[in-house]
C-alpha cells in the first residue's frame, strides 16, 4: 500500500538549491540541515520519498538518491501542486519579549503572512533579534502548515521610519485598544463605524495589519499613525489582549475577510 503524501516529510526547496526550469529527474541538493533532520533524526536513506517545495515551483515527490552526514540529492519525480498566488498581509508588529515573538512569526505564517516587519516603539521590551532563527522558525511554520511560500522576515525598523516607508496604495489596518474610547474630533474621517469593527472592510490582498507592544502605542505614535491617511484603526473586541494573542486575532479576521470577500 503506498504511504500516504501527507505522511512524507516536507521540505522547503529555496531556489538556489534547484536549476531554474525544474521537472521529473531534475536532481536537487540537500542542504546540510536538511540532511542531518533525514538521516538523524527522521531516520530516512536512500530511496524514500520527501516532499519539496517553494513558491516559484509548487510541490513536487522527490526521492532521496543519495545520503552521508551533511550532505545528500533529491530527485524530482512528480508535480504535485502548481505555484498559486497566496493572498496574504504585511504583518508589522512591535518586538515582543523572544518567546512571544517567536511565536509571532510561527502563528503569522500559519495564518498566511507574506511579510513580517519587526518595530521598535517606545515601548518595546527588546530591539535585538536573531534573524537566522526567525527565518528558521518561519521556514519551519510553511513546511508544517502546507503553504508554498516562506515570508520574509525583514530587519526591525524604528516605528516613524516604518510609516514614512509604507506604500500609501495598501491600507494599513491599526489594531487600537479602547478604540471606543479615543476622541476624533480632529479626525473625524478616521472615527470607526461600529458596523465595521473588527471586519476589515475593503481588505486586499497587500494590506498591512500593524500591532503594538505590550502596554499599546504611545499617545505621540498613535496620533502619528492615524494622521496618516492610509491607516485605519480598527479594534479586536473590548476585552485588552495579550500582544501575541491580538495578533492571531487580526490575522484571522483578515483572512475570514479576504477568503469570503
Amino acid at each position: 500500500m503506498p504511504t500516504p503524501l501527507h505522511t512524507l516529510p516536507r521540505l522547503f526547496m529555496a531556489p538556489d538549491q534547484a536549476a531554474q526550469s525544474v521537472g521529473p529527474e531534475t536532481t536537487c541538493p540537500m542542504s546540510p540541515e536538511q540532511a542531518r533532520y533525514l538521516g538523524t533524526v527522521m531516520r530516512r536513506s536512500e530511496g524514500d520519498e520527501v516532499r519539496l517545495f517553494n513558491a516559484r515551483d509548487g510541490e513536487w515527490l522527490a526521492r532521496i538518491a543519495g545520503l552521508r552526514r551533511d550532505r545528500g540529492t533529491f530527485i524530482l519525480q512528480t508535480r504535485l501542486r502548481t505555484p498559486e498566488q497566496e493572498a496574504g498581509p504585511v504583518l508589522a508588529f512591535a518586538l515582543l519579549k523572544r518567546d512571544a515573538t517567536d511565536l509571532v512569526i510561527r502563528m503569522g505564517t500559519e495564518l498566511g503572512v507574506s511579510r513580517f516587519i519587526p518595530l521598535i516603539t517606545e515601548r518595546t521590551v527588546g530591539q535585538r533579534v536573531n534573524g537566522a532563527r526567525l527565518d528558521s522558525i518561519a521556514t519551519e511554520a510553511a513546511e508544517q502548515c502546507e503553504r508554498l511560500s516562506v515570508p520574509v522576515v525583514a530587519e526591525p525598523a524604528r516605528f516613524m521610519d516604518f510609516l514614512g516607508a509604507w506604500n500609501p496604495e495598501n491600507t494599513l489596518f491599526t489594531a487600537v485598544e479602547r478604540l471606543g474610547e479615543r476622541e476624533f474630533s480632529e479626525q473625524p474621517d478616521k472615527k470607526p463605524d461600529e458596523k465595521q469593527i473588527g471586519t476589515f472592510a475593503g481588505a486586499r490582498p497587500g494590506d498591512g495589519i500593524l500591532t503594538g507592544p505590550e502596554g499599546g502605542f504611545s499617545t505621540a505614535e498613535l496620533d502619528a499613525a492615524l494622521a496618516r491617511p492610509f491607516v485605519t484603526p480598527i479594534t479586536l473586541g473590548n476585552r485588552v489582549l495579550r500582544a501575541e494573542t491580538a495578533v492571531a486575532a487580526a490575522l484571522a479576521l483578515f483572512d475570514a475577510r479576504i477568503r469570503n470577500a
